[in-house]
Formats: C-alpha cells, sequence, structure tokens
C-alpha cells in the first residue's frame, strides 16, 4: 500500500478508548484528525457502564458507532482488544491508511508499531498521563489538556440584563429605523485551526483554500456568513491574531500574527465592534 496520499484521499480511523479517556476529548480529536484527510470510521470502545452513561451524549452527537464489549472475567479489557482487532481488519481490507487512537493506554504502543510496520499513519491523541511508549510508539502526539470550568454565564455576558424596572417601562412607538449590518463574529476555533496547520509547514502559514477546506471537515456546516462575513478571506481580514498574505500567483495565505503584534483574544467567540 502506497505511504504517499494526498489529503483528497486519505482515508482516517478515529478509535476511541472510552474506558480510558474522558469525553471532551473527543472534539478536540476530530479537529486534530481533520488535517491529515477524510474520517471514514469512527467507533467508541467500552463496556457498559462507560458507554452507557457519560459517553453516550458525546458518542452520539459526534455521529460515533458504540462499539460495546462486555467483560467476561474480572480485569479482563475485552474493549481494547476488540479496538486492536478492529484497526488491524481495517488496515487489511484498506478502509482507512491513517488511524488517530485516542487513549492514553500505553497497553497500545504495539499496535501503534504493527500498524507503522504494515504502513499506515498513526496518531494518537491523549491526556498528559500518557506514557512516554505510547508517545514515541506513534508518528505524532496530541496532548489534551482538560479545559477550566467555564465561567459563570453573567461574568462573560455582552448584552445588557433585562431588569423588573425595564420590564414596567412603557414601551416606544416603534420607528422605522434602517436595517443594521450584520454583527460579523470571531471564533477562537479559526485561530487554533491556523496554528495547527501552519506549524506543520516551513514557512508557518497556510493556503487560504486549504485552511476553508479543513474548516469544512470539522464542521460540514461550516460558513463565514453564519459569523456575519461575506467569505473566508473577510473574515479571516477580522483577526488581530492572524495576518493574510497575498502570493505572488494572486492566491492568498493566511498566517499567525507576529507575537509582539498579538492582541489578547481569549473569549471563545469574539465579536467585532
Amino acid at each position: 500500500m502506497s505511504q504517499h496520499h494526498s489529503i483528497s484521499d486519505t482515508r482516517v480511523a478515529v478509535l476511541v478508548d472510552c474506558d480510558n479517556v474522558s469525553p471532551e476529548i473527543l472534539e478536540h480529536a476530530l479537529r486534530v484528525v481533520a488535517q491529515f484527510g477524510r474520517v471514514v470510521l469512527r467507533r467508541g470502545y467500552g463496556n457498559p457502564g462507560t458507554l452507557g452513561n457519560r459517553w453516550q451524549e458525546a458518542l452520539v452527537r459526534q455521529a460515533f458507532t458504540p462499539c460495546l464489549q462486555y467483560q467476561y472475567a474480572a480485569g479482563k479489557n475485552t474493549a481494547d482488544i476488540a479496538l486492536a482487532l478492529d484497526a488491524l481488519e481495517a488496515l487489511f481490507d484498506r478502509r482507512a491508511d491513517t488511524f488517530c487512537l485516542v487513549t492514553s493506554d500505553s497497553d497500545f504502543a504495539y499496535l501503534c508499531r504493527k500498524l507503522r510496520e504494515r504502513g499506515a499513519t498513526v496518531c494518537i491523541v491523549g491526556e498528559p498521563k500518557t506514557p512516554d511508549a505510547l508517545r514515541n510508539a506513534s508518528d505524532q502526539f496530541f496532548e489534551w489538556i482538560r479545559p477550566e470550568a467555564a465561567a459563570d454565564s453573567t461574568s462573560v455576558a455582552t448584552g445588557r440584563t433585562v431588569t423588573r424596572s425595564d420590564s414596567c417601562v412603557k414601551p416606544e412607538p416603534a420607528r422605522l429605523d434602517p436595517p443594521k449590518s450584520p454583527v460579523k463574529r470571531r471564533p477562537r476555533f479559526v485561530v487554533e485551526a491556523v496554528s495547527l496547520l501552519a506549524s506543520d509547514t516551513s514557512e508557518g502559514k497556510v493556503a487560504l483554500g486549504a485552511l476553508g477546506q479543513y474548516l469544512k471537515r470539522t464542521d460540514p456546516a461550516f460558513s463565514p456568513k453564519t459569523y456575519g462575513h461575506s467569505g473566508l478571506l473577510d473574515m479571516i481580514k477580522t483577526y488581530d491574531l492572524l495576518v493574510s498574505i497575498q502570493e505572488p500567483g494572486g492566491h492568498w495565505s493566511v498566517a499567525l500574527a507576529p507575537r509582539e503584534e498579538q492582541v489578547s483574544e481569549s473569549v471563545a467567540d469574539m465579536v467585532v465592534g
């Protein structure tokens, strides 16, 4: 099997060890693997207690196939064996040539080595607890750190809170004001996408078209118009953390702004004034 694939024909399998990691890691894993190609297999492996409780909502929302495995004897993890067998089967059947294992369990190090021996590309998405044995067995390791608890919604709200006194104010007659232009928003994930894609290039930038394809793979419903922009280039130009570059051939590239020019944009979904 050829080891050289374009992004358009690379088939990716995302196999999740649900007994070992948190459901919150799933969305991050899908954003990471979108840079490699099209995800053709999405499977989550675990025992009834895991898949029936905390993982159920995440698997359903992200269109994963739950692979329920009963423990036939105490201390035996049949879910790990099922994941390994399915990975090898997908490789031999040529259904996938790139594998993303979402786990921090070093027991999968041998599976990683066998897949790579057969010409497959293997990446691991794991938590900080992931042992070096597993990290080093993959082509690329992506560490996911659990985000801090979300701040109280009232502390980040930008709109005015309606109070009782407000509700008692007599409404004014309707005015025929001119229509307002749509609010332009700057979602943080666009900056994260540029950072991820540009980090693997010597120039530190990514083609605008490649960025658009990546954003579509991570979210098929993505559209700049949803965020109030006429197009992706128009959207990119509103970011303080990004710079758009017109190349000699006329096409555009995107890079992170020089650090000294960056402005803090810690809110996940920022509004352009």
